[in-house]
């Protein structure tokens, strides 16, 4: 019976005595400040194809965004500019924390790393899915520093945001931009090229050209088939007149004009049929430059409407509130917990003892 009572005083009496010297003298109060946010882009179009998809897997972008802001939250970048400006760990620090909740507690360990671990037990953020509403809450053993905090975090994330606003309407702007200056660039280079072969091979347009030099070709053989006409007559008519030997000469001079032209336009060399290959390539790459630079202009422009309609917005839906009234800790509640454990440890030891005591008579 003593081991009993022994057993019950080691298991049930100290540990309650111990909660309620605890719970109901030492312990620190706890002030929770709680704000909720939505992030969301009320000009976003509708999704489709993959992106609805995506959308209805929760794998939407407005949700990519929302993950960012919470992980910059309790990202040691958000601790280090709390404790820049609010002066966190002196605040944790403070000699009126009971000594089991003060940082840096019983370990002793003053690092950072430490103070990042702490500072996880004091701001968490809940987020449904459904609503997509997050719901942030901050720890403090001062109403005020528990607002302090709260608000100061929804600062950073607002600023987070118009950063992410920033970069992306950039970024955007910028690829379009860049697209640009290519295509403008080999506008040029294709223009250049184009304008050197002209003034190089004394050429402004093979097939125009050419053309032309056809119905001159055209206007000289219908004057060669009148002369050849008039002259086979004359021939005919008067062997021995002297305008024969003029005429005859007439149809040559018509026939090596005609041969001339006619060379001009489908001989080798500088003709321009030999030209024109070069001239047809030259003129493409201009033609598709040219084209390239308005597919890259209105490309740029859809880049500017896009930037202006892709933005982001953390709207709060409740402010960070200043509790009037310590929440935290739960003090019957802990005490009863740790009498009921008691209790059970006390039930299984004392079973395990009297086991033993059997089997041992």
């Amino acid at each position: 019976m003593r081991h009993i009572n022994g057993l019950f005083a080691v298991t049930v009496l100290v540990p309650t005595i111990l909660a309620v010297l605890y719970f109901g003298f030492i312990v620190s109060d706890v002030y929770i400040s709680e704000a909720r946010f939505v992030i969301r882009s009320p000009q976003r179009s509708a999704p489709t194809g993959l992106g609805a998809l995506l959308q209805g897997t929760g794998l939407a972008r407005a949700q990519d965004d929302t993950y960012s802001v919470h992980d910059y939250v309790l990202s040691r970048d958000a601790l280090r500019e709390l404790d820049d400006k609010l002066n966190l760990r002196a605040a944790y620090s403070d000699p009126s924390v009971d000594f089991v909740n003060r940082f840096p507690g019983v370990q002793g360990d003053e690092s950072f790393e430490a103070l990042h671990r702490y500072y996880l037990k004091h701001v968490a953020i809940d987020y449904d899915t459904t609503s997509s509403i997050s719901v942030l809450r901050t720890r403090a053993y001062t109403a005020q520093h528990a607002k302090d905090i709260n608000e100061l975090l929804l600062q950073m994330g607002e600023r987070l945001v118009n950063s992410l606003n920033t970069r992306s309407r950039q970024d955007l702007v910028d690829v379009a931009q860049k697209e640009v200056r290519l295509a403008e660039e080999r506008t040029r280079a294709a223009a250049v090229s184009l304008s050197s072969f002209r003034a190089d091979r004394g050429v402004f347009d093979p097939d125009r050209q050419s053309a032309l030099q056809l119905q001159g070709v055209a206007k000289l053989q219908e004057e060669l088939f009148a002369a050849e006409t008039q002259l086979a007559q004359l021939r005919q008519v008067s062997p021995n007149n002297p305008q024969v030997a003029g005429l005859a000469s007439r149809v040559e001079a018509l026939r090596r004009q005609v041969a001339a032209e006619t060379g001009k336009v489908t001989g080798r060399g500088s003709s321009l049929t030999a030209k024109s290959p070069d001239f047809d390539r030259l003129a493409l790459e201009k033609g598709f430059a040219d084209r390239q630079l308005a597919t890259a202009l209105v490309s740029l422009e859809s880049a500017r409407s896009e930037a202006a309609r892709k933005q982001l917005y953390l709207e709060r839906l409740v402010q960070p509130n200043l509790p009037d009234k310590a929440m935290e800790p739960r003090r019957l509640r802990s005490m009863a917990m740790v009498l009921l454990l008691g209790l059970v440890c006390w039930g299984v030891l004392s079973l395990v003892v009297a086991s033993v005591r059997e089997h041992t008579d």
